[in-house]
């Protein structure tokens, strides 16, 4: 990442920390920076085919993730559902069994969440459910 790329990723990070601050909007932000997260990493394989990663972390400050739990939610249950929908909907494949895994993390870089998305090694789909939304 160049110095003005990161120059940019760091203001933007500030001015979405300071809009989510004043307009209380996490839990949209966290699902929009996890389909982004997906969609960033596509990549087509054949017409028709197209690979996303299946494993995603979610790395929550404490004060998010206070907020997003604080209603009994299973925050990664939740998270997990709207991914798979949001890749149906676009026509993506995972490229294994779908993982996302919420953690607290004091340090996040723009003091609310970060995300980011991978693809899981040495993992069989043998033995998972997969639900249909």
């Amino acid at each position: 990442m160049g110095a003005l790329s990161a120059l940019e990723q760091t203001l933007e990070n500030r001015w979405d920390a300071l809009w989510a601050r004043l307009l209380d909007k996490e839990p949209v932000e966290v699902l929009d920076a996890l389909r982004r997260a997906c969609d960033d990493n596509a990549v087509v394989c054949r017409e028709g085919r197209v690979m996303v990663p299946n494993a995603y972390d979610v790395e929550l400050s404490d004060d998010v993730h206070d907020h997003l739990t604080r209603t009994g939610t299973d925050v990664g249950q939740a998270l997990t559902d709207s991914l798979c929908r949001h890749a149906e909907r676009r026509g993506y494949e995972f490229a294994g069994p779908l993982a996302v895994h919420v953690a607290r993390c004091p340090d996040v870089p723009n003091g609310r969440y970060r995300v980011a998305g991978r693809v899981m090694e040495h993992v069989s789909a043998d033995g998972f459910f997969y639900a249909t939304h």
